[in-house]
């Protein structure tokens, strides 16, 4: 079984800065794209981030410049430096990864429980 865990979350004020972590664990055999999704109070899940397994990135246009993606694929760890925080960043961030299990050929999409960020002064 394969599971995604944040860590990193919490409480930051306008201006400052978090990183996220996601470690994945369990029997896998290669990851492709990981990914940081949030949600809101009241609002629908959006994509933040991703990273491809050959490190391109894209990002929504809410955060370019502040937030940056990485990956560690020695770890199966994805990262999320977020710079610049605003109030409206906040949400419960969330990761995802597109994972390939030994033996099989299709991926599977797995998402981690999620780690809130709140932005207040």
């Amino acid at each position: 079984q394969v599971q995604l865990v944040e860590s990193g979350g919490g409480l930051v004020q306008p201006g400052g800065s978090l990183r996220l972590s996601c470690a994945a664990s369990g029997t896998i055999f290669s990851i492709n794209t990981m990914a940081w999704s949030r949600q809101a109070p009241g609002k629908e899940r959006e994509l933040v981030a991703a990273v491809t397994s050959d490190g391109s990135t894209n990002y929504a246009d809410t955060v370019k410049g502040r937030f940056t993606i990485s990956r560690d694929n020695a770890k199966n760890t994805v990262y999320l430096q977020m710079s610049s925080l605003k109030p409206e960043d906040t949400a419960v961030y969330y990761c995802n990864a597109e994972v390939l299990l030994p033996g099989s050929d299709i991926y599977l999409e797995v998402w981690g429980q999620g780690t809130l960020v709140t932005v207040s002064s």
